[in-house]
């Protein structure tokens, strides 16, 4: 009897496990490497360079790269303004996206199908495109070189639309009725029965919009003039451009700059890829 419980767990035991265990050690190498690379060479003093690979992991060490950093930029004044710029486009994108989507899924109306074919449109024009007309659009209203600037242009969100249509399409008809002859209103059920059955689609979105604006380069850099508005993505770039001939500090503030998505992935790693892979997007 007792042979019978191990021989069914042999055969349920995958032979290929410790290949895959390999394999999967091997990629979380290849993935950390860059990082410990980038603290190591941040780490070693600017006289003195490495003639070999080896060299850059190996003594001395020295924190004084990221006190002139932290003295001679404004790497902190660039998270502020990339924090800021994120998390007020996120909330709206968010707010409006939620919005319109109740209104395509449960709010009758001429030409609604129509328009829902025009959200589904926009997923097939090219964000490289938009970007001349936004830049007239944005200066015909004076907005270039101000927060606002850089966050309308970002907000439209067609396929955050798609996914809580879906979403709220979901929710009974049944149920909707109902609560209109008890007298609730339209933003009321909005609020209080529609948009919280759509709190997995709500995070998605909202951790892809932030990711999507930390890392937002083209824009920033085209409607931006004055450097206190400067994001990191732009920030950095012309940092690193003043010292094109050296590793070390230009390693010192990407580490630096790093540490707040790195804070950030580790508190909501489940959330985000829960995100990623809610809204079938791959790489």
């Amino acid at each position: 009897m007792s042979t019978q419980p191990q021989s069914a767990l042999s055969q349920k035991r995958d032979p290929l496990r410790l290949p895959k265990v390999i394999l999967a050690l091997f990629m979380t190498f290849l993935f950390l490497f860059p990082i410990f690379w980038m603290i190591f060479v941040s780490l070693k003093p600017e006289s003195q360079p490495a003639a070999s690979p080896l060299e850059w992991f190996l003594p001395p060490y020295t924190f004084v790269n990221y006190i002139d950093v932290i003295g001679g930029s404004d790497i902190f004044l660039w998270i502020w303004n990339s924090f800021i710029v994120g998390l007020i486009t996120t909330v709206l994108t968010l707010v409006l996206t939620s919005l319109a989507a109740f209104a395509l899924s449960k709010m009758k109306f001429r030409y609604r199908r129509a328009l829902f074919v025009f959200f589904i449109a926009g997923l097939m024009v090219p964000g490289e495109a938009m970007i001349i007309p936004l830049y007239e659009i944005i200066g015909a209203m004076n907005l270039l070189d101000t927060y606002s600037g850089l966050i309308l242009p970002m907000i439209a969100a067609p396929l955050g639309v798609i996914i809580l249509k879906s979403f709220f399409d979901g929710v009974p008809n049944e149920v909707i009725e109902s609560a209109q002859i008890d007298g609730c209103s339209d933003i009321r059920l909005f609020w209080n029965i529609v948009l919280p059955l759509a709190k997995p689609a709500l995070a998605a979105i909202g951790i892809l919009t932030f990711i999507g604006s930390w890392n937002n380069f083209l824009w920033p850099y085209l409607a931006i003039i004055s450097e206190s508005l400067y994001t990191l993505p732009v920030g950095i770039p012309m940092f690193n451009s003043n010292y094109s001939e050296s590793y070390i500090l230009p390693m010192t503030v990407n580490a630096l700059a790093s540490i707040p998505v790195i804070i950030a992935f580790l508190l909501f790693e489940k959330q985000i890829v829960k995100g990623i892979s809610f809204t079938g997007i791959k790489g």
